[in-house]
């Protein structure tokens, strides 16, 4: 009995240090709110250590699974069913939020007063697609806002190193000594993640917290209850696919870890390491995990689906428009896609789709600060759709390719 109490402590020390670290800081966040600006340097110490480590282990993550797939065949099956999967599930989302709110409908919604203060980018679509894709300087690449940037060349140096043969044996071994080194550099950080994850939490719930009993109220409930039931009724759904009655219950024991990183963090890449560990334990081959996770990070955003469509029915109802017109909902799912898509994953990344969505329905100014602030207010559950379903989505993928 004795031996079995510690072995759950054992496996589960992690998670509950955290719960109790994030269980403190959200004390401290109602209770004392004078006192988080002082916390908050802690919390941003841990993240912005936790960001320069996950870099370097993106690019050797994906440049070693790449490297290592022997088969042509059967990376380009893996490639293919990964996308189908990022599409499928944010589709999906989509469209259950749009069913929602058409049962749900929300009254009483009006412009907010409130100035924004962040700059629209006025950059031609030439310069921001060039941008999306690549960088002009090497040392541009390992900056967690060019994700999608180091994303393509990590997925070009190990096709490279593959494609070297025997000539490129060392920098394969390289590229997976790498990835260890990195894998262990995480784990060490991790150790301090309750401290800092606490003392970040301490600082959201201070700020944000009373925002939800305001103005937002209504979208903010809707969102969050139809949030909730897509990740427990929709995840599990996704993970019986994947591994039957044993994979649901897999998925849930090891996605605890990642989801309260998520919901610390408001960061889909700082919770990448938490969920690389937790496909590890499911039994994710490491040769998809390591490709879907990294990737999908930056291409696969389930809260960030459903957070648009909340997003462009609130400023529809601002303006009076139809939003449930079948060309408007065609734009919204179209719009939805590429959110999900450019949506960076760091907190509150989602401005430039936010952006989008006001110029293709050339929606008035007043519609923006509404946009934008839901947009802030919904974060925290919409990293963990983001983030968990990384997860979920490596374990679908492994369950069409055997590696």
């Amino acid at each position: 009995m004795q031996q079995g109490i510690q072995e759950l402590l054992k496996n589960y020390s992690g998670i509950l240090l955290l719960l109790f670290g994030i269980t403190v800081g959200s004390i401290i966040g109602i209770v004392a709110p004078n006192i988080v600006d002082y916390l908050k340097p802690l919390g941003d110490i841990f993240l912005n250590l936790l960001f320069v480590s996950v870099v370097p282990l993106v690019f050797f993550a994906v440049a070693n699974s790449v490297s290592s797939l022997e088969q042509q065949s059967k990376f380009g099956k893996i490639m293919l069913i990964m996308c189908f999967t990022f599409l499928f599930f944010i589709i999906t989302a989509a469209l259950f939020t749009i069913l929602v709110v058409y049962f749900f409908p929300v009254s009483g919604v009006s412009a907010s007063k409130e100035v924004v203060e962040d700059a629209v980018n006025n950059d031609s679509w030439g310069n921001r697609i060039v941008s999306f894709f690549t960088v002009g300087e090497f040392t541009q690449l390992f900056s967690r806002q060019n994700m999608l940037a180091l994303l393509i060349f990590s997925f070009m140096t190990g096709f490279s190193a593959r494609k070297a043969g025997e000539q490129g044996k060392a920098f394969r071994v390289f590229i997976a000594s790498g990835y260890e080194v990195m894998k262990e550099l995480l784990l060490m950080i991790m150790k301090v993640a309750p401290i800092g994850l606490g003392a970040y939490f301490a600082y959201q719930v201070a700020t944000l917290g009373p925002q939800l009993f305001g103005f937002y109220a209504k979208p903010l409930g809707l969102y969050y209850i139809a949030g909730v039931v897509y990740f427990l009724l929709f995840f599990s759904l996704y993970a019986f696919i994947a591994k039957g009655k044993n994979g649901v219950k897999s998925f849930w024991q090891n996605a605890i870890y990642p989801t309260l990183t998520a919901l610390s963090t408001c960061s889909s890449f700082a919770t990448m390491p938490a969920n690389l560990q937790a496909a590890a334990k499911i039994g994710v081959p490491s040769q998809v995990a390591n490709l879907v996770i990294p990737i999908g990070t930056t291409l696969h955003k389930n809260g960030s689906s459903m957070s648009s469509i909340i997003k462009i029915y609130v400023a529809f109802l601002i303006i009076g428009r139809d939003f449930f017109d079948p060309m408007n909902l065609l734009l919204a799912l179209g719009i939805t896609v590429f959110v999900s898509i450019v949506a960076g994953g760091i907190p509150n990344g989602g401005y430039i789709g936010e952006m989008l969505m006001i110029s293709v329905y050339q929606l008035p100014q007043e519609a923006i600060p509404a946009v934008m602030i839901i947009g802030t207010l919904v974060d925290p559950l919409a990293t963990v759709l983001n983030s968990v379903g990384q997860l979920v989505a490596s374990m679908f993928v492994s369950r069409f390719v055997k590696v």
